[in-house]
């Protein structure tokens, strides 16, 4: 009976030891600020392989095991067609320069830039193979666990994070992808307070005032994949301002009230929400709920920040983007019935028409940039030779240090029924969740690959590759903009 008193207490004792110790790893404070140092596009080795004349960028969708597998069979599709770029022979995948991912998609980005060519090895048996589901709701059921979730501070985030940070990311943390140089991976998260796009970048946390170097990737893919309900934010601690902290020069004025229409105040209204030190701490959840596509990073990017910078140096020849996007939509059956659809489906709608249609606007706000750059190039030139003409002593326009010849290839479900033997509805009704057979895994790795060389933007971009390795003009039916809309 004393033994059994004593064994009670013991047990009573560890649970309160675990409840009391059990919470969420938090990101360390940064004392001093450094621009050259962290995580971050310019602190990165393009490697021997790499060149910004031909300046490649992939987005990853969500959409779980299903997008994950989308994006693999793209990235061995770019491993496996090789090029020639400034007389050097190179594979596509080689020049890839920037991984934006969300959700699903952030485990393939964050893997490959964790352990490159590994990818191909056992990416497929590690992961896309595997019941990530089924591994989260052992743990769930472990006892183990049951006064750990008792914490206030540790959720079932937590413990998706502890299953990719071992049996994933092999204990990965930022300063790994950093030693790696190329490509910047940038997983995106949700912030939850804000409701807006966070991006696991030590820009970000320069603002937070936090160190990104030794912060687990696992724990930033968890954010990236936490969907809501089933599983709960990841969150972060804002500390004051390091030490010699300075704002992006973007950041300087945005916010009067003469801007607030521009894309610039509201990016400054997102940096502002963690220079507020009032904000002590940030709640991450779904990167799909404020960008589904991982478009809007690459947007910024080009907007004001490194893809902006290497134009404006004249660095880049060729911009490709490369959209992967894994969306399903399941065949309308609410319009063949009388009787309203219940809470359930609603609740469903609710959340994916409105991403849906943010995810399409993203890309088509991708492509009408770009194609406002080649007709701005295309109007110069056109200015120039006029004034060549009919005025040569006047003084010559400024002109672009170099002209870009974009290309924006859109990977989806939609463009199936192109490939002869696949059956469309097979894709777009396939489930959101981290569990597919190996079947449905197989399908997805071949399709990719068919999808992307079925697009006239591809087709296009490599024309013009071959041509210029050949020492040829470029094609015709190439001209610059087709690789935008064709």
């Amino acid at each position: 009976m004393k033994n059994n008193a004593v064994r009670t207490f013991a047990l009573m004792l560890l649970v309160s030891l675990l409840i009391g110790c059990s919470h969420y790893t938090v990101n360390e404070q940064n004392r001093k600020f450094d621009s050259l140092s962290g995580y971050r596009f310019d602190t990165l080795s393009p490697g021997p392989k790499n060149s910004d004349s031909l300046f490649v960028c992939l987005m990853f969708s969500g959409g779980g095991t299903r997008a994950a597998a989308l994006s693999y069979g793209i990235m061995d599709a770019l491993r496996k067609k090789v090029i020639r770029v400034n007389g050097r022979e190179t594979r596509l995948l080689d020049e890839v320069d920037c991984i934006s991912s969300v959700s699903g998609g952030s485990f393939t980005a964050a893997y490959y830039g964790l352990f490159r060519e590994q990818l191909f090895d056992d990416f497929r048996t590690k992961f896309l193979e595997r019941d990530i589901e089924g591994a989260l709701f052992d743990s769930l059921f472990n006892p183990y666990n049951w006064a750990r979730l008792a914490s206030s501070y540790f959720g079932r985030i937590d413990l998706a994070a502890e299953l990719y940070d071992s049996d994933i990311f092999d204990a990965a943390n930022f300063e790994q992808l950093q030693k790696n140089g190329r490509p910047f991976v940038m997983l995106n998260a949700t912030n939850l307070g804000a409701d807006r796009r966070f991006d696991f970048t030590q820009d970000y946390f320069d603002a937070l005032g936090s160190r990104l170097d030794n912060y687990p990737v696992a724990r930033a893919v968890a954010a990236s994949s936490a969907f809501p309900y089933l599983l709960t934010p990841i969150s972060l601690k804002n500390y004051p301002l390091a030490q010699g902290y300075t704002a992006p020069w973007w950041y300087k004025n945005a916010l009067t009230p003469k801007n607030w229409i521009t894309d610039r105040f509201n990016a400054a209204k997102n940096l502002s929400v963690y220079l507020d030190k009032e904000n002590s701490y940030i709640h991450l959840m779904d990167g799909g709920l404020s960008d589904n596509i991982g478009a809007r990073a690459i947007l910024d990017a080009f907007d004001r920040g490194f893809i902006r910078t290497r134009i404006n140096q004249g660095t880049i020849k060729q911009l490709v983007l490369i959209v992967v996007n894994a969306r399903t939509q399941s065949e309308d059956q609410l319009s063949r019935h009388e009787v309203p659809p219940g809470l359930l489906t609603v609740s469903e709608k609710t959340a994916t028409i409105a991403m849906d249609n943010y995810s399409y606007d993203s890309v088509s706000k991708l492509r009408e940039a770009l194609y406002a750059r080649v007709q701005v190039q295309k109007d110069d030139k056109a200015y120039a030779a006029a004034l060549t003409k009919y005025c040569p002593q006047a003084p010559k326009p400024i002109s672009f240090a170099a002209d870009i010849d974009p290309y924006v290839i859109e990977i989806n479900f939609e463009a199936v029924n192109q490939i002869p033997g696949e059956n469309q509805r097979y894709y777009l009704d396939m489930p959101t969740s981290f569990k597919l057979n190996e079947e449905q895994v197989g399908k997805l790795l071949n399709i990719g690959p068919k999808l992307m060389q079925a697009t006239p933007q591809y087709e296009c971009l490599i024309k013009v590759l071959d041509a210029e390795a050949a020492g040829l003009p470029r094609p015709e039916v190439c001209p610059q903009g087709a690789g935008i809309f064709n």
